[in-house]
């Protein structure tokens, strides 16, 4: 089942809630990857996320950003759909795919309440400001739960960076034998990505 909500703040940001089918007290927040590269929140790698998530009985929240803000703006859309959703679940969890997983990185820093994140290609900055590097040091001091999937072949995103620093820091990478799309793979990398928020959802997990 789906729903669209209106994410209150000043930018017109929209997204689709996929409930499970029973009444969750859970929910993940998806971010979807570059708005002018034609990322939005029914990309097939959010989608899949969601139906994993779904299966496990964990909502999804999946919104699109507002207009384009060079990656500030859209980490503030990230930061109003998670209080969105604390103020309705009692757990919620953020994900994000590419410019997403950066800025889900950045977003999660500022949010210690989260129960998790997890982030896919996430590319080491969106700006000058905006550095999901040192985003992970901030997430590792908090206590905040994380892992990063990346793709061995992706020369799409600077990926690099962010594996490094976060195995540095003890934080858990997966590695795929992929391009950045995942072609082939989204099953392999929905379900790495659920089996690992779900059980820091869910107690039954």
């Amino acid at each position: 089942m789906t729903d669209t909500v209106l994410i209150p703040g000043g930018r017109d940001v929209r997204a689709t809630l996929d409930t499970a089918a029973s009444d969750a007290d859970t929910v993940v927040v998806a971010c979807p990857p570059h708005p002018q590269q034609r990322g939005h929140r029914g990309d097939e790698r959010l989608v899949a996320v969601s139906d994993a998530l779904t299966d496990r009985g964990i909502d999804c929240l999946r919104f699109d950003y507002g207009d384009w803000d060079e990656g500030y703006g859209e980490t503030t859309d990230a930061d109003r759909a998670v209080g969105w959703a604390l103020d309705r679940y009692d757990r919620v969890g953020l994900f994000g795919f590419s410019f997403g997983g950066t800025v889900a990185l950045v977003a999660a820093a500022s949010r210690p309440e989260l129960a998790g994140v997890c982030a896919l290609a996430p590319t080491a900055r969106l700006n000058p400001d905006v550095d999901a590097v040192a985003a992970l040091d901030d997430l590792v001091e908090r206590g905040v739960p994380v892992r990063i999937l990346y793709a061995t072949r992706d020369s799409t995103a600077d990926w690099k960076p962010v594996v490094e620093r976060a195995e540095e820091l003890g934080v858990e990478t997966v590695a795929f034998e992929s391009d950045h799309f995942f072609i082939g793979r989204i099953g392999e990398i929905s379900e790495a990505a659920a089996a690992f928020l779900g059980p820091r959802l869910r107690d039954d997990l």
